[in-house]
């Protein structure tokens, strides 16, 4: 098994891929933008931090969004944007 990519790696995917289209577990639908170190997102009123995706890449391979529950907010789109195929390129 590949070691799993440095945080600013999957950060700076994270960011490339800012509006497209990405889906919960449970198949919601949701894009995002990125304004500095805050993800914005299309379906909730508050955003997600930088250090949020950060605290969960710690804990990636992820299950699911269940995990993350008790370490960052949002944690069903935290979880589809680190599992995406375009953000994690499966290398762990």
């Amino acid at each position: 098994m590949d070691e799993k990519p440095v945080f600013d790696e999957v950060w700076t995917r994270i960011k490339k891929r800012s509006g497209e289209v990405f889906f919960t577990k449970t198949g919601l639908r949701f894009t995002y933008k990125i304004k500095g170190d805050k993800i914005l997102l299309s379906r909730i009123h508050y955003s997600l931090s930088k250090t949020d995706l950060m605290k969960a890449y710690t804990k990636v391979p992820l299950g699911g969004p269940s995990e993350l529950t008790s370490i960052v907010r949002g944690p069903s789109y935290v979880w589809a944007i680190l599992q995406d195929a375009r953000v994690s390129l499966r290398q762990w």
